[in-house]
């Protein structure tokens, strides 16, 4: 049986979820690493880490480097004498880092490697129109989520659900499957697998303004995928055309109604308690919205004090 000390690597709520089932399990945490706090909100106040808050909570040795190759930090990395590194939705580490641990530097990713590889695996899994995902260990190499496989586990994605909910279950499955990897690191019991590569294997690429906005000439299946898959964050966003009026809005859920109509893609067909658009194959009804400078809210609050002209539109 190997006495592990273990070094966390983890910044947002994500993370946290594995950090607390590490602490439960009786596993000696030696320090966490997160990321520096920084200003937010109109006062800029300095916002601290969900891990930070984490480990404050539970005494834990903290460190916040803003440069991971920096003498300081590695030396106080050094001396933390870890000899186990578990990285979750921390960042890219340097080479110097990764290896330094005598049993190495495992990752969890949110995804059944090798699909998925990147930025936001959850987004793309439900963008894509998946019907399974889930979560997998491995140990970190020189590339980005390419080192040899620890172990996975399958999570299937409902037909209705959104990136948030499919978080939340994979931040609990991938609690548990880092708890069976470090258990079986220490009981020596490890059989690491390459990562088998092909020529169809999905990326999960960075969310930008580009990719999060909707087309609505797109089959009704893809948009529909495409709003669920980016909501409640970062959500898919359009231009409302409206008379004079085209602000960009964000669009969180829908629903999908199959019907023939002769109207362009994008045309608005506003009641007084609903609202949907029509796309090819039929409609998308709206179901939460956000206007510029609002807050989100379902179509009927919406529909109380806002008009929609006869030719409104999105785009």
């Amino acid at each position: 049986m190997k006495d592990l000390r273990i070094v966390f690597m983890g910044t947002p709520d994500f993370a946290v979820d594995t950090l607390k089932t590490l602490v439960e399990h009786h596993k000696n945490i030696v320090g966490v690493i997160t990321a520096p706090d920084k200003p937010a909100g109109r006062g800029r106040k300095l916002n601290e880490s969900a891990v930070k808050k984490y480990a404050l909570s539970k005494n834990l040795k903290i460190l916040q480097p803003t440069n991971l190759k920096s003498e300081n930090f590695l030396e106080a990395l050094k001396a933390l004498n870890a000899n186990l590194q578990i990285v979750v939705a921390f960042r890219m580490l340097p080479k110097v880092v990764w290896q330094m641990p005598e049993y190495g530097t495992f990752n969890l990713h949110a995804s059944l490697l090798p699909n998925y590889r990147g930025a936001a695996p959850i987004n793309w899994a439900i963008i894509n129109g998946e019907i399974e995902t889930g979560v997998s260990t491995f140990f970190i190499d020189e590339e980005i989520d390419t080192g040899d496989m620890i172990l996975q586990e399958k999570v299937a994605i409902d037909p209705n659900e959104n990136a948030g909910s499919l978080h939340d279950k994979l931040m609990v499955t991938g609690s548990q499957l880092v708890i069976k990897t470090v258990n079986a690191i220490e009981k020596n019991e490890v059989t690491t697998v390459p990562q088998i590569i092909s020529e169809d294997i999905k990326t999960a690429y960075k969310l930008n303004k580009d990719n999060c906005k909707i087309n609505w000439n797109a089959p009704i299946d893809a948009i529909f995928n495409h709003i669920r898959g980016l909501s409640p964050y970062p959500a898919a966003w359009c231009t409302l055309v409206n008379g004079e009026e085209q602000p960009d809005v964000k669009i969180y859920a829908t629903e999908k109604e199959i019907e023939d109509h002769n109207l362009s893609n994008g045309t608005i067909v506003a009641t007084k308690k609903t609202l949907k658009i029509a796309v090819t194959e039929g409609y998308l009804i709206l179901k939460e919205i956000k206007l510029p400078g609002k807050r989100a809210m379902d179509i009927p609050s919406l529909l109380n004090g806002y008009t929609f002209e006869e030719n409104a539109k999105m785009l």
